[in-house]
């Protein structure tokens, strides 16, 4: 049900956002005042807030690392606004202890915890006087996270790359911020926010916020940074990571943060980025943010990457020595626009932030490195849809969905993405490119700083750019947000750089031929990709399709043992699952053991676990190994499937 602010006025809700959302002035790091629109806030299933009431216009966070005791200790300071005469306001909490909650003159205020749900966690409800119209209030929380917070994963210095100091970092999204920040954690309440973090003096902290001034004595051993946000975003794109990094920049907004063995590849590989931004300026208007660097962390990173403002997260895997994979930049520079600028209001609508962005992500690459590079990437994204389709309940393939009862991860699969841009791309193919960059980028003129539903992105086209019902019904979008499936306008994309290597893999797979017949030497990643993820038509489930030989042949001559393209070696490694090819299994625990990364780790699991008594036995023994290096991100996901050990 959607809510309007009622008797708060467009002048309070100014106000309450601390007058103005934010846009960054070309060549400043500092924000310019843009006109904010009242906010209609939609029920969230996943929060315990009730904004239409009271909510949360800012935090104020002063917490302490403590790495022994891996705990993030100290206060948040919420600024609150609501209705008159509101005298509470619920949050969201999960496994925080909650000491104290006070005033801004250090009064105490009454609180409670309510029940505990495996999922939501808990509402924390604050009692206060009652507001007057337009007020402003501040309540101060005291608290401590518990080592096993969901959303902060701490590492031993062996878990880093330098092995020598230790490392931790947050991962909020869907509803994990609650672990770590009591607030209200919908992404439909957007809050600006400031934060002075201490940590040991020989570690660095960094946040996705602007760094303000150097580091502040704070105590024997310790420093203190501070950090600001001046834009409302979500609560789970609040983000931290406190380690041994360093940076070096690629332009005079771009640059890169890793621990310091790793700058000087990380660096190297990410040049890109720099052209990237300007590519998208281009497309779709100015980047709001100030600067837009990247963190490269730890290989227990649970994403590819993560669009944290002014600090994407992002994976190591990504370093493959040869740029092939930096369109995961492209994707997380493109949350920027769609998803950090116009975010899902809910995650039922999920496939607004991401769906929009892997459309965006596409037309990035394609500005940089050509059509048919777009085209190839297009191609694999939409194999791996069709895989996705034919796995999931029919309803979970609709891109509207219904998360009653579940954790919004179930919705995180390829349909929010894949179905989501073909949606895009179907658009753009009947209106023209033209008319659809002129609505898209007017889409995240009009919307900025606002959540999003997809009742109001359809009320938005309706309205700018699918004016006749002739259009709509060509279209057929309805069809494409609420039924599951394909609708029968769809279109697959069709890469002819893939007709070669379509034609070696029937030659090898099908036609048993040798595979020193492989061009792989002169193949992209995209093109190995696409080699390795051939399959028999008429393939049975569980059927193997080589013979050993060929596998010990394919493995031998593309020297897959020794491959260090994350992408192409989970590739090989399904294909080795699934023939139960034992000699591959050093090379699977290795790669399994090594990084954390959802993507990779859960399917092959499931593949594993699929494999009954060779893989399962297999999946245990490795599992047990590797759990304790991953994100909870992943292991909540990996328990699932294979229990924890």
């Amino acid at each position: 049900m959607i809510r309007k602010f009622g008797l708060v006025s467009a002048l309070a809700l100014a106000a309450a956002l601390g007058g103005c959302a934010a846009m960054n002035t070309p060549g400043s790091d500092s924000p310019a005042v843009i006109a904010t629109a009242p906010v209609d806030y939609v029920r969230d299933i996943h929060s315990y807030a009730r904004p239409e009431i009271a909510r949360v216009n800012h935090v104020s966070l002063d917490l302490a690392a403590d790495f022994q005791a891996q705990t993030l200790s100290g206060t948040a300071a919420l600024d609150i606004t609501g209705e008159p005469g509101a005298n509470e306001i619920v949050l969201d909490v999960r496994n925080l202890d909650i000491q104290d909650v006070r005033d801004v003159a250090g009064a105490p205020l009454r609180f409670e915890t309510g029940a505990n749900d495996a999922i939501l966690g808990q509402p924390l409800t604050v009692h206060f006087a009652a507001l007057a119209p337009g007020e402003r209030r501040r309540i101060v929380i005291r608290y401590a996270t518990r080592p096993d917070a969901a959303a902060l994963q701490w590492l031993t210095p062996a878990q880093t790359a330098g092995g020598q100091k230790p490392y931790m970092f947050s991962q909020g999204q869907a509803i994990l911020t609650r672990t770590w920040v009591p607030t209200q954690d919908s992404p439909g309440i957007r809050q600006t926010w400031d934060a002075r973090i201490t940590a040991p003096s020989d570690l660095k902290p960094v946040m996705s916020a602007e760094a303000v001034g150097g580091g502040e004595p704070a105590g024997p051993g310790r420093t203190a940074w501070r950090f600001r946000m001046t834009n409302p975003v979500p609560p789970y794109l609040i983000a931290i990571g406190v380690g041994d990094v360093a940076f070096q920049a690629i332009d005079e907004r771009t640059g890169v943060w890793t621990e310091p063995s790793m700058l000087h590849a990380a660096h190297d590989e990410l040049v890109p980025t720099a052209e990237m931004v300007d590519a998208a300026e281009r497309l779709y208007g100015p980047y709001r943010w100030g600067r837009y660097d990247l963190l490269v962390l730890p290989p227990s990173f649970p994403f590819g990457g993560m669009e944290n403002p002014r600090l994407t997260f992002a994976t190591p895997t990504i370093i493959a020595g040869d740029r092939s994979l930096v369109s995961l930049v492209a994707h997380e520079l493109a949350h920027s626009w769609s998803g950090n600028l116009v975010t899902n209001a809910t995650w039922a609508d999920f496939w607004l932030n991401e769906g929009f962005t892997v459309y965006f992500e596409n037309r990035i690459m394609e500005a940089l490195y050509g059509p048919e590079r777009a085209l190839m990437l297009q191609s694999l994204g939409w194999g791996d849809l069709q895989s996705t389709l034919a796995d999931l309940p029919s309803a979970d393939t609709r891109l509207k969905l219904d998360l009653a009862g579940r954790d919004p991860d179930e919705g995180l699969t390829d349909v929010a993405y894949e179905k989501g841009a073909a949606f895009l791309r179907t658009i753009e193919r009947v209106v023209g490119r033209e008319r659809f960059d002129a609505w898209l980028k007017g889409y995240f003129e009009r919307n900025a700083f606002r959540p999003m539903t997809t009742e109001r992105f359809l009320e938005d086209i309706r309205t700018h750019l699918v004016t006749t019902k002739a259009l709509e019904d060509q279209l057929m979008m309805d069809a494409w947000i609420y039924q599951p499936g394909m609708p029968s306008n769809w279109q697959p994309p069709v890469s002819t750089a893939f007709v070669p290597v379509d034609a070696a893999a029937r030659a090898f797979f099908a036609d048993k031929g040798p595979a020193s017949a492989i061009p792989w030497a002169g193949w992209s990643t995209q093109e190995r990709q696409r080699f390795l993820a051939w399959r028999p038509d008429s393939q049975r489930e569980g059927a193997d399709w080589l013979t050993e030989a060929q596998l010990a042949d394919l493995e031998a001559t593309l020297n897959l043992r020794e491959e260090g393209n994350a992408e192409v070696l989970y590739s090989w490694l399904q294909i080795a699952v699934q023939h139960r090819y034992q000699p591959a299994v050093p090379t699977l625990e290795k790669f399994l053991t090594t990084m954390g990364r959802r993507k990779f780790v859960l399917p092959l699991f499931q593949s594993l676990w699929a494999e009954g008594d060779w893989g399962r036995p297999i999946a245990t023994r490795i599992y047990a190994q590797a759990r304790p290096g991953y994100h909870p991100v992943t292991t909540n996901s990996v328990d699932a499937v294979v229990g924890r050990p």
